[in-house]
């Protein structure tokens, strides 16, 4: 015996912090809830009853994916309530592009130091995405590592689970010459590129409390405006019109546009989607004001446009009445043509 005493606290983790952590976020996971979910927050394992009857013959999609780096400016700003929304739309939008429908989620906190407070209000973002792509939150974990994070650092995982039935997965095999590439608004930088954007208003000595010329708001709050989260709108697409018209989704994350858009497209055809059918969103001008190259805005970021769904031409100017009418801002920005190059995708034209 040494005669010291050690204690788990003492060494970077506190149990009475992460149980309290768990009562302030209790009452927002149960909102989540769905009729299929057994038990409630605090077993080993989140249990979830899958009606099989409801299905012919169903497939499980998971994803899993984090928040990245726009962790810091919710730390730099300390507003931790809107990167659990972008945490889910991470994974739930991943789902939906091969038709899924998500059906429950689990997520992973890792930080240095619990502050119940502060964990409950991220975990409140991810209950709130729950709510919003219609998937239960079952379960998490909350790991507090001292020895490996300063006490306010912290990181987002989750993975999503959804649900499509085998002879109606979306995805290039639907994909058609002359479908309609179908835009859907992004509601800002979404999650993808924050290490360049964090470089950028370093070096150009940005203030995130500022407004300036072009925003709306301050710079922070446009940098932290959460994922849109388009899961159950491009599902009730589906819904209305069937997987013979609705062919394909493309989340548009890191790797942009027509990086993300090349992904749905089938050998021998290209998407091409004209610039001029939208505006290049404000924050993204402010960007290359301060030294980002167009090329790279548009591999980096998504300029504007978060989700594109391939359709029948036929049904395009419904599709887009359809979202806008749901609250996403939607228009056609171009076909699906013969290829001609190398690109699955491109762009074309000049921004509005």
């Amino acid at each position: 015996m040494t005669g010291a005493e050690f204690t788990y606290a003492a060494s970077g983790v506190d149990i009475d912090a992460g149980e309290r952590a768990v009562t302030l976020m209790k009452s927002a996971v149960e909102r989540t809830n769905r009729p299929e979910v057994v038990g409630g927050l605090g077993g080993f394992a989140g249990l979830f009853a899958l009606d099989t009857a409801k299905y012919r013959r169903p497939l499980l999609a998971s994803s899993t994916d984090g928040v990245g780096t726009k962790i810091a400016l919710a730390r730099q700003l300390d507003r931790h309530d809107t990167v659990g929304i972008d945490l889910v739309a991470m994974v739930v939008d991943d789902l939906v592009a091969c038709g899924a429908e998500p059906l429950f989620l689990q997520d992973y906190v890792a930080c240095g130091k619990v502050v119940p407070e502060r964990i409950a209000a991220i975990v409140t973002g991810i209950a709130a995405g729950c709510t919003l792509a219609g998937a239960a939150l079952v379960g998490g974990e909350t790991a507090e590592h001292g020895d490996l994070m300063d006490a306010d650092e912290y990181d987002l995982a989750a993975t999503a689970v959804g649900v499509v039935e085998a002879d109606a997965v979306l995805g290039p095999e639907r994909v058609r010459a002359g479908d309609a590439v179908v835009a859907m608004a992004s509601s800002g930088l979404h999650s993808n590129g924050y290490s360049l954007v964090r470089r950028v208003v370093a070096a150009a000595g940005l203030d995130l409390h500022a407004t300036p010329a072009g925003l709306q708001r301050p710079l922070g709050e446009e940098l932290l405006e959460p994922t849109r989260i388009y899961a159950l709108q491009c599902l009730a697409l589906v819904e209305r019109h069937g997987v013979d018209a609705v062919h394909a989704f493309a989340h548009i994350t890191g790797g942009g546009l027509a990086g993300n858009t090349a992904r749905v497209v089938p050998d021998g055809l290209q998407a091409v989607l004209d610039r001029g059918t939208w505006a290049l969103p404000p924050a993204v001008h402010l960007l290359e004001e301060h030294g980002v190259p167009r090329a790279e805005s548009e591999r980096a970021f998504n300029c504007g446009v978060g989700m594109v769904a391939a359709v029948a031409p036929q049904i395009a100017d419904d599709v887009v009445a359809q979202l806008t009418a749901a609250g996403v801002p939607a228009w056609v920005a171009g076909s699906v043509e013969p290829r001609s190059g190398n690109d699955a995708a491109r762009l074309v034209g000049s921004y509005r």
